[in-house]
């Protein structure tokens, strides 16, 4: 069974195995994005360098409605997440543009939106107070489900930065599903990889369900200045929930998690 307090060298020893086998896995010049804390980063990018990926950015991206206090140093407010590749450069990237709220400093608005950077500051996590909103996943009694719910918005830009239409994508920390429902819905495939019995039966439900609040197509404007946005996110999409193919994997024996 999984243990969330795993000594640092049996957690990232796990972890070296984990990126190694994805490696393994991975079409030369597939993508890789690899979320940890602040705290982590100094691991997690030995992490993948040991196991053979090419870093091509450190992603920081901003939480916006919280930060951990903290009464010696800064508070805390930022996750890192590693793109990286195997080999020297991606078997694709699409260059996203996007069109975030003009700054008190910009004089005038702009003509078609800005190319994204790689710090992002303009996806809310999922809280767990009001900002979480109908997103997040809770009990009747109103708890989360899963405290470490990603936004929908979070993997809708990693997978339509690093995969086209038709695509595999991998998520081997699965979690309540969030990546296979964005895949299915940019008619990309995807193979979800839980340990958690709850877990796989929440990804089970919310694939069946299709709820209004996991719906990409709000962001839809937000990217409409993206260089051939049609191919990479056809206006169809939207249409076809159901047809792109997910599995989503059980293996409850000697695996770990933590946060």
């Amino acid at each position: 069974m999984f243990d969330d307090n795993l000594p640092d060298e049996v957690y990232w020893g796990w972890m070296e195995e984990v990126c190694a086998l994805v490696y393994e896995r991975t079409c030369p010049g597939g993508a890789i994005y690899f979320m940890q804390r602040e705290k982590n980063t100094e691991q997690a990018l030995r992490c993948l360098r040991k196991t053979g990926w090419t870093l091509q950015n450190l992603i920081i991206w901003l939480k916006r409605t919280s930060a951990v206090p903290n009464g010696h140093r800064f508070g805390k407010r930022y996750q890192i997440i590693a793109f990286a590749t195997k080999g020297d450069s991606p078997r694709l990237f699409n260059r996203l543009r996007i069109d975030p709220p003009l700054r008190p400093e910009h004089r005038q608005p702009r003509q078609n939106g800005v190319f994204l950077t790689d710090c992002w500051e303009d996806i809310r996590e999922l809280t767990s107070g009001y900002f979480a909103g109908d997103e997040a996943l809770r009990s009747p009694t109103g708890e989360r489900l899963h405290l470490q719910q990603s936004p929908v918005a979070l993997l809708l830009r990693i997978i339509l930065s690093s995969t086209n239409v038709g695509d595999w994508v991998l998520d081997p920390f699965a979690g309540t599903g969030t990546t296979g429902i964005v895949a299915e819905q940019l008619q990309r495939n995807s193979l979800l990889i839980e340990i958690s019995p709850a877990n796989v039966e929440i990804i089970r439900g919310r694939l069946a369900e299709q709820r209004a609040a996991d719906s990409v197509q709000r962001w839809r404007h937000y990217y409409r200045f993206t260089p051939d946005l049609e191919t990479v996110w056809p206006t169809e999409a939207a249409q076809r929930w159901g047809t792109a193919q997910q599995m989503v994997l059980f293996e409850p024996k000697d695996t770990y998690g933590r946060d």
